[in-house]
């Protein structure tokens, strides 16, 4: 049996690209767990998506062997996660599952906005920080700054702040000698009743649900009985390990271990991130506490481009939700694209990644609608709504007032981009509520601002006009009143339902003008010329126009009477007229995306 003082469970926490993926890498080669033949840079990111983007999208769980200097031998557990605000969810769950925390910063750009908000994560967890300092070996590393960050805007000490070079591995052997003496050991009784929290989980599709499991009381052995406490479910354990880059079968998993059970799980629902796995013979007296609720901000709806591929999206949806808990689904309809899911995401970065993984892990082909934030809404009657689907809009005549959602936008940026980075942000409608000076470079902004003008393209703006070197952190602060209009889409004067949107009033016949010019360039000319327009209610706001195709009817005519062709054009322009009335415009998948998408991709 593992002893519980040998073991220490931690993360890797950091704003984005400041090298945790690359430091787990180090990690893992110190430790031999992959030959050097099969190893790769960001070896634990492990799908497409993240090694094209460079970004990683799931935490990882690793369990490494280290020799101290004191000859014991421990078993060193640790999380490499995320650093992009839309998966802050991920971080939270490595969070529960650690004691300790490896808080890295950047020594070229310093502390930056997600560097903070993971820090408080931690904190709320009380866990043990380790700050480290990477990328000593860059030109423009400025340690001794880097240091008085540390100390004035994270109020750590700075003098216990490790200095590593990941991409070159120096510092690596001080680090791993720091978590071994600076991080305390996970406490839990292994003779006690088993008590475990699942924090991830992913499907096998030939042994089914695979639970990532921290043990916190307890031992799993193979061959025992456990029960699922949120859905009662009982299974016997069929295998279980620790992660080492693959899955490596052990006897027995005690407690303060973090480690994997497969127990012949094939209903999806009955294994859930943040249950509590305890024996089914002898159960503990309480669950552990769960993780905090996902409150997912933006919302789209998928529909299968075939509608016989229904049944085949739900099941991969369920799979999806499955390695991914901050995914939430229900069902939908739509006239235009019949059955769906309406599901909210985190972001518009995690809308896209679910995108991909859906057409790449499970073959889908998929359209989404446009995202939209959820809207409280006052009725006359004195009732209040939330809507964040077009469709379930009311009359306007029945709505007193509307609000939406609020962020409290924090922005760390080099001073000289203040100016582009204010007057992007008053263009998104913001209201600058805070500017303080972190040192002689760089300035805090922050701002108020509503949720619906940060969807689109407010991330990747914010970028370019700081040449990539601003940051942000935001969360949703409450919802403030503001005046919300249905734009419709008209194709030959019929609504599209699933290109419907809610925009503010003042930014409808702008947002419509650019949805109107996106689908003119996208449709396919017919026969019949189609009128594209955006209205809100009976007000035509904005129109395109499809030329017909047209045939010559007049190629046969060769001199004559003129009222011969007269003739010939009058028939052909009833037959156009004809058509048009009863024409269907089809819509092409690519049209859908074209509204999503800004105007430069």
């Amino acid at each position: 049996m593992s002893n519980p003082a040998l073991i220490r469970n931690f993360c890797i926490i950091a704003h984005i690209d400041h090298g945790k993926s690359t430091l787990a890498d180090r990690l893992i080669e110190k430790a031999r767990l992959v030959s050097v033949r099969d190893f790769k840079n960001q070896i634990l990111d492990s799908m497409d998506i993240e090694r094209e983007r460079g970004i990683t999208i799931k935490s990882q769980a690793v369990t490494i062997p280290y020799t101290a200097r004191d000859g014991k031998i421990y078993e060193l557990n640790f999380v490499d996660t995320p650093g992009h605000v839309d998966f802050a969810y991920e971080v939270s769950r490595a969070i529960s599952s650690c004691e300790g925390a490896l808080l890295l910063v950047d020594a070229t750009q310093g502390v930056q906005a997600q560097t903070l908000s993971n820090m408080y994560l931690a904190m709320e967890h009380a866990l043990e920080i380790v700050p480290v300092i990477n990328k000593i070996d860059m030109a423009a590393a400025d340690v001794p700054g880097t240091k008085a960050q540390i100390v004035r805007d994270l109020g750590l000490d700075a003098d216990g702040a490790l200095l590593v070079s990941a991409r070159l591995g120096s510092g690596v052997d001080e680090l791993l000698e720091a978590i071994v003496t600076r991080i305390p050991p996970p406490v839990g009784d292994a003779e006690g009743p088993l008590r475990a929290l699942v924090f991830d989980c992913h499907y096998d599709s030939y042994r089914g649900v695979v639970a990532h499991l921290r043990v916190f009381d307890g031992t799993i052995r193979k061959g025992m009985r456990v029960r699922f406490m949120s859905s009662d479910s009982v299974y016997e354990v069929e295998s279980l390990g620790l992660f080492k880059v693959a899955l490596v079968e052990t006897a027995e998993l005690a407690a303060g271990s973090t480690g994997y059970i497969i127990a012949g799980i094939k209903t999806v629902g009955d294994a859930r991130v943040g249950d509590t796995v305890t024996g089914a013979d002898r159960p503990c007296a309480a669950p552990l506490a769960g993780f905090r609720e996902v409150k997912p901000v933006v919302f789209s709806s998928i529909y299968p481009v075939d509608a016989q591929d229904y049944e085949e999206l739900k099941a991969s949806l369920e799979k999806l939700k499955l390695n991914d808990a901050s995914l939430l689904c229900e069902k939908d309809s739509s006239v235009a694209l019949g059955f769906g899911f309406r599901c909210g995401f985190l972001g518009l970065l995690h809308l896209e990644v679910i995108e991909e993984r859906l057409e790449r892990e499970f073959n889908q082909s998929i359209i989404f609608t446009a995202p939209s934030v959820k809207y409280r809404l006052h009725l006359k009657g004195g009732e209040d709504v939330f809507v964040d689907n077009p469709m379930d809009f009311p009359d306007p005549s029945r709505i007193e007032s509307a609000e939406e959602p609020f962020i409290r936008a924090s922005i760390i940026t080099p001073s000289q981009f203040v100016g582009n980075v204010m007057s992007l942000c008053l263009d998104k409608r913001a209201v600058q509520t805070n500017m303080s000076y972190l040192d002689e470079k760089r300035v805090e902004l922050v701002f108020e601002m509503p949720l619906a003008e940060a969807l689109f393209d407010f991330y990747d703006k914010l970028k370019s006009t700081s040449r990539g070197y601003a940051s942000l952190d935001y969360d949703v602060t409450e919802y403030k009143p503001t005046e919300l209009v249905k734009l419709d889409i008209l194709l030959n004067g019929k609504a599209v339902d699933a290109l419907s949107q809610l925009v503010f009033k003042e930014r409808a016949p702008a947002r419509a003008r650019v949805v109107c010019e996106r689908l003119r360039d996208e449709i396919p000319r017919q026969q019949f010329k189609i009128p594209i327009q955006g209205a809100i209610g009976s007000n035509i706001v904005a129109r395109e126009t499809i030329n017909a195709l047209r045939k010559d009817v007049l190629a046969k005519c060769y001199g004559g009477d003129v009222t011969r062709k007269r003739k010939l054009l009058e028939k052909q322009k009833e037959g156009k007229k004809r058509m048009r009335m009863v024409g269907d415009v089809e819509l092409p998948q690519s049209a859908f995306l074209a509204v999503l998408k800004s105007k430069d991709e």
